[in-house]
């Protein structure tokens, strides 16, 4: 592992960085002449943060839910793998908070998802309130969970030849397999200098050819990913099932350098399959060309998910043990926070800076939101500036979601108060997350919040832990703190 570098040292070397067809490249300088090779030319869109809103002028905030894990996931590798910090613009608070699944109550009978808030002291500001919204999907038991008609689309590209790319992807592929049902559909689509349809949509009951299709998957040449998508696209439509998951599961490092590689030109087409009922989930491989800003993006307009792999572990987490979330469970899924301007004199969103949505938006059902999978929590923060009354209603929080795409939306609505009652393990777990997260962004927000504060937080919260993730994350606060912070 490269040596440990102080934040001070790491913040004054990251900034070298460039811009190229609109998207950020940070790279990492280790003390050497050179940047770090692991990790420069990795691609991050830039994020200005939410700042604080009067709520007497504006008590209307509203956002699209993120239920995507990258940012934390690349996060890890960064500081366990490499002995560095990421860039402030890798830190997406929001997908910090939504890596992790939290004890929140379930939905009632007939509803696709539950809602619970609550109020405690900020801990990085004590003079201000911080509110947490916490949003769960119903789980789906085994004879509930639709068929599934699943196109893998892989980059097999030369940039995918190192062993923590196409050959970890090809690991929890196979792996997957065996957790799907035999009448379950899976094709295979192939890009690096071209496209090819590897393997059409074959049902899982001939498990052992669709094994010999991914075990055959050697990376070579350029990158042509964008024709590769519209086949694999192509191959979902001819199969699609109507009530099934129809889905591309999406593996690459996101470095598109053959034919078109506009991310804009990329959006729009998974909006076009995502209004048919396709939807898309991008899992992003590897350092030193990653490009997070394009996956990010395609991700969000294709009603799915992005996730970062960073090992065998994050592989068995997504297409294991939490492999119910690629099904949605909630489409469209839109929050809107009323606040009280007699108990809130201004309010902060923390993270969520590319979900941020216009107030009319949420009641109008054409406009897309992201998508709550089947078990998935979805946590959100608002850091309050209480007015003179600092007990009582602190605002209304309003959630529209969808139960299948096309829909009309449902609302559901919950009132939060405080009444000056002990907070939960729920409220001190996510206050260590967002702590943490201001800390790295070295946010003008970030008041007293430390590793340290952070690490106070989580470890004191760690609460039900099935998959060690949360320890996990105590070891990595542990680490940064010993890097100064």
């Amino acid at each position: 592992m490269k040596k440990i570098l102080p934040w001070a040292v790491v913040t004054a070397l990251t900034a070298f960085s460039c811009m190229k067809d609109g998207e950020a490249y940070y790279g990492y300088y280790d003390g050497g002449d050179a940047p770090d090779a692991a990790l420069s030319g990795d691609r991050f869109d830039e994020i200005a943060e939410n700042p604080f809103v009067d709520a007497g002028e504006k008590p209307v905030s509203t956002f699209s839910v993120d239920a995507d894990g990258a940012a934390y996931a690349y996060m890890r590798r960064c500081v366990l793998q490499h002995g560095l910090l990421p860039s402030a613009h890798a830190v997406r608070i929001e997908e910090y908070l939504n890596y992790f699944t939290f004890d929140y109550p379930a939905p009632t009978v007939g509803k696709g998802v539950a809602l619970n808030a609550e109020v405690g002291v900020c801990p990085w500001a004590r003079e201000h309130r911080l509110m947490r919204l916490g949003i769960k999907g119903r789980e789906l038991a085994a004879d509930q969970v639709p068929q599934a008609n699943f196109v893998f689309l892989i980059d097999i590209s030369g940039s995918m030849s190192s062993t923590d790319k196409l050959p970890l992807l090809k690991t929890g592929l196979i792996t997957m397999l065996d957790y799907m049902r035999p009448d379950d559909r899976v094709a295979i689509v192939t890009y690096a200098s071209g496209e090819k349809l590897l393997l059409p949509s074959t049902p899982v009951s001939e498990k052992e050819t669709i094994v010999g299709a991914i075990r055959k998957l050697n990376a070579a040449g350029a990158t042509s990913g964008a024709r590769a998508m519209q086949m694999a696209y192509d191959e979902a439509v001819k199969h699609y099932i109507e009530g099934a998951n129809n889905r591309i599961i999406m593996g690459t490092d996101g470095d598109f350098n053959v034919g078109v590689t506009s991310t804009d030109a990329l959006v729009e087409m998974v909006e076009n399959y995502a209004a048919k009922g396709i939807y898309l989930t991008v899992c992003g491989f590897g350092t030193g060309n990653l490009n997070d800003s394009m996956m990010e993006r395609i991700s969000n307009s294709g009603n799915g998910t992005y996730e970062y792999i960073d090992s065998e572990e994050e592989m068995t987490k997504v297409f294991v043990n939490e492999r119910s979330r690629f099904v949605a469970v909630a489409n469209d899924c839109k929050v809107q926070v009323t606040f009280n301007p007699e108990v809130v004199a201004q309010y902060r969103l923390i993270g969520y800076e590319n979900r941020v949505m216009n107030q009319s938006d949420f009641d109008n059902d054409e406009k897309d939101a992201a998508e709550i999978g089947a078990g998935q929590t979805v946590t959100a923060l608002y850091e309050i500036v209480p007015a003179e009354k600092t007990e009582g209603t602190y605002a209304t929080f309003d959630f529209r979601y969808k139960e299948t795409l096309g829909g009309e939306s449902i609302l559901l609505s919950h009132e939060i108060v405080s009444d000056g009652r002990d907070h939960s393990e729920n409220f001190d777990f996510a206050a260590g997350i967002a702590a943490y997260g201001l800390t790295l962004r070295d946010s003008q927000y970030k008041g007293d919040a430390t590793a340290t504060l952070a690490a106070e937080l989580v470890g004191a919260s760690i609460g039900t832990d099935p998959y060690g993730l949360r320890a996990q994350f105590k070891q990595i606060l542990d680490t940064v703190v010993k890097m100064g912070r």
